[in-house]
């Protein structure tokens, strides 16, 4: 596989990924199996994926439910361990930092936002315990009073007050306890935080809200972000770089602008096009053809080819990889060899 192309300044990196692979076993039981003579079965959620992040910059995952992209992020923070490949941070390994006694410094530095903030808040704990619990663990506090003071300050920076900090999650609506999923992620100072659609659960109108307020926050601490979604109008508005997930591997990778205004993969192009057309500009649109192949059968070939109106019999059988096509990185014969126009 083509690996992305660096940045002139390999400082300048922080995250690193490099053919990462997860490959989960959904297999019967063993009596099952016994039984009704089947074998094992393994899915590939993540199928050889690489890509880069610099510092300061939002590097988002888009792509249809089941694409792998929640993977990802596990895999990103450590919460899963990669088949194959390689996740190196600040210029280390990941697996191996977190497995030695370097792993407690290196999760203060990368914190993960859940999607579902009804599930992610334990609903018997107060917001000062939710939010002062990676104080408390990482020992970034000496007292009860500069824990309290710490907890405000937090709940502050996301639009909360101190008085909030007595309630129970379950005084808050979604968008409030989102804020506080926030303040509890930014309570180590991360220098890489990892959303995983954070916002899908919410509201439009209030989505637009806890959008506006991470990017304020980035702004001001100049963090770095996977973000992770299936709404490319989020995207668009929060994101450097787009990476467009199918069936575990990337197909496009390109900056924001490049991808929205030209993209280069027939998958892309169906994904915008399936955005509403708000401004009823009369262009013309495709529609998202097919259904998501079963991942534990993928088809051969490129895995796009049997929702795809430019495939060809090369398709069918060669597996394109991630190569530079008009200023992004594609994973396509059609668009490789000019058919798409």
């Amino acid at each position: 596989m083509m690996q992305p192309v660096a940045s002139d300044a390999s400082t300048s990196l922080l995250v690193e990924v490099r053919d990462l692979t997860k490959t989960f076993d959904v297999s019967a039981t063993w009596l099952e199996r016994l039984i009704e003579r089947r074998p094992r079965q393994w899915v590939r959620a993540v199928d050889g994926i690489s890509f880069d992040i610099e510092r300061g910059q939002t590097l988002a995952l888009v792509g249809e439910s089941g694409c792998g992209k929640s993977t990802v992020a596990r895999l990103l923070v450590g919460l899963q361990t990669p088949t194959a490949g390689s996740v190196r941070f600040d210029g280390a390994d990941l697996s191996k930092t977190l497995a030695s006694g370097r792993a407690s410094a290196l999760r203060r530095r990368l914190q993960m936002i859940f999607q579902d903030p009804y599930a992610s808040l334990n609903p018997r704990w107060k917001v000062a315990e939710i939010v002062g619990e990676p104080l408390v663990e990482h020992r970034l506090v000496s007292g009860r009073a500069e824990l309290r003071e710490r907890v405000d300050k937090l709940l502050f920076s996301v639009g909360l007050s101190a008085d909030d900090a007595h309630k129970l999650p379950h005084q808050f609506s979604g968008g409030q306890r989102q804020r506080i999923s926030i303040a509890r992620a930014l309570a180590t100072n991360p220098e890489f935080l990892v959303c995983d659609e954070p916002t899908s659960a919410l509201d439009v109108s209030v989505q637009a809200q806890v959008l506006n307020l991470m990017k304020d926050i980035q702004r001001r601490s100049g963090l770095t972000c996977l973000f992770i979604s299936h709404n490319l109008a989020v995207v668009r508005h929060v994101s450097d770089r787009v990476g467009v997930m199918y069936l575990g591997r990337i197909v496009e990778l390109a900056d924001r602008n490049a991808l929205f205004s030209k993209p280069a993969h027939p998958y892309t192009r169906m994904l915008l096009d399936a955005i509403p057309d708000v401004a009823m500009s009369g262009r013309r649109r495709m529609p998202i053809l097919g259904e998501v192949p079963n991942p534990m059968q993928p088809p051969s070939g490129c895995g796009f080819h049997p929702r795809c109106p430019h495939a060809n019999e090369r398709c069918r059988v060669e597996r394109p990889v991630l190569k530079p096509i008009g200023g992004a990185q594609v994973a396509c014969h059609a668009a490789d060899e000019g058919r798409l126009n």
